[in-house]
């Protein structure tokens, strides 16, 4: 008995060219790559320099403490130790931008959805959020100098202009992040960077099928757009 001859497959359709120049549309969101490895460039050497500064003013105050004494040092530690505190959260502000951008445009990590940076808009929360407090240690800074007075005050005045403006940015675009950003995620997302180790996240179905229940919710005006961004 003969065995019947199977069909023949259907020849793979070739992509179109629409479907062709949309595929090298797509791939050019590696140029980003450029900018990521900018931008943590100059956040790694931010750092580096300011654990150079934190060594070589720790080294600077010990060393006048001990010539001098300790009435010394009344005043200048404390601008100078927070100089350092300022030169990090710059270094933490450009990481975040190198790590958000490589995570939103190249491969979704743990370590951004641990953050909470789902999309451009938590990104920018993150961004603002650091900002104001590289604001409010500036001013600690020339507050503690006190030098002058009066430029003291214009200064806290530009200051406070520019620190209320970006929390005013921050509430009127509250709850605009990502619909993936929701509390169960992040917690898987730090269990398997901090304890399994994968920095790379994999999304699946529940994820999906939680941000368009997440979507649709508020849509209809049943959750607040706070609650469901997570």
């Amino acid at each position: 008995m003969t065995r019947p001859s199977s069909a023949p497959r259907p020849p793979n359709p070739e992509p179109s060219k629409r479907e062709w120049f949309s595929e090298i549309i797509g791939r050019t969101r590696f140029v980003v790559l450029i900018a990521v490895i900018a931008v943590l460039l100059v956040s790694f050497s931010l750092f580096l320099q300011g654990t150079l500064l934190a060594l070589h003013t720790i080294y600077d105050s010990w060393r006048d403490t001990f010539t001098q004494g300790i009435a010394s040092q009344e005043g200048n530690i404390a601008v100078e130790f927070l100089e350092i505190v300022s030169t990090m959260l710059k270094a933490v502000v450009f990481y975040l931008i190198g790590v958000g951008l490589y995570s939103l445009f190249i491969t979704p990590l743990n370590l951004t959805s641990a953050l909470g940076v789902e999309s451009l808009a938590d990104l920018e929360q993150k961004v603002v959020s650091v900002i104001i407090v590289i604001l409010g240690v500036t001013f600690l800074e020339h507050f503690v100098r006190w030098d002058k007075p009066l430029d003291t005050l214009y200064f806290a005045g530009a200051l406070a202009l520019a620190g209320g403006a970006l929390v005013f940015f921050q509430r009127v675009h509250r709850g605009s992040g990502g619909d993936l950003g929701q509390p169960q995620s992040k917690v898987r997302a730090r269990q398997e960077l901090f304890e399994n180790h994968t920095e790379q996240r994999h999304i699946d179905d529940h994820d999906v099928e939680v941000a368009e229940q997440a979507t649709q919710a508020k849509q209809e005006g049943k959750v607040d757009a706070e609650e469901g961004s997570g």
